[in-house]
């Protein structure tokens, strides 16, 4: 018997548009093909303390944005696990501290996860812009398993329709 292709996925949240999309279309596929899904948002303390190293955030700083980073991605994930609620699937979802591609590789190697879905577009902000695309491009490398942008563009539509 075939193994199948998509029994464990990992989505990555990172609070913008297209991760909820991403997640969308996790929850669709999963409604399809009864995969296990699992959502990780990642507070990005490597370039936290990397900015305090730098003199560019003082302690206090740095501790209050990591907290205000920590309280946006437990109300990303719960939003997650609401939008699959709303569909009958269940998603874990996990909130994890340090590099945001090193702790995502970590995450699907301990689901044993056979694809990461990201989100396909990025928000206009350049700092962003940056670390996701750093991030996804060390996914990319790394990753022990496919990895999938997520880039449908009616995916708004197909989640409300099913």
């Amino acid at each position: 018997m075939i193994k199948q292709l998509f029994e464990n996925v990992l989505i990555v949240i990172n609070g913008s548009d297209a991760s909820i999309h991403a997640a969308q279309y996790g929850i669709l596929m999963a409604k399809l093909y009864r995969c296990n899904l699992k959502a990780v948002y990642v507070v990005d303390t490597a370039t936290l303390k990397k900015l305090t190293l730098q003199k560019i955030f003082v302690t206090e700083e740095s501790s209050e944005y990591e907290s205000s980073l920590e309280a946006d991605g437990m109300r990303y994930l719960h939003y997650v696990e609401e939008l699959g609620k709303a569909k009958g699937v269940p998603i874990q979802v996990e909130l994890r501290k340090g590099a945001i591609w090193s702790e995502v590789i970590t995450a699907a190697n301990e689901m044993k996860s056979n694809v990461i879905f990201l989100g396909g577009s990025v928000n206009d902000d350049p700092y962003q812009k940056d670390v996701i695309a750093t991030s996804y491009g060390e996914i990319l490398l790394h990753a022990n398993c496919s990895v999938l942008l997520v880039r449908e563009k009616l995916i708004e539509q197909l989640y409300k329709l099913a």
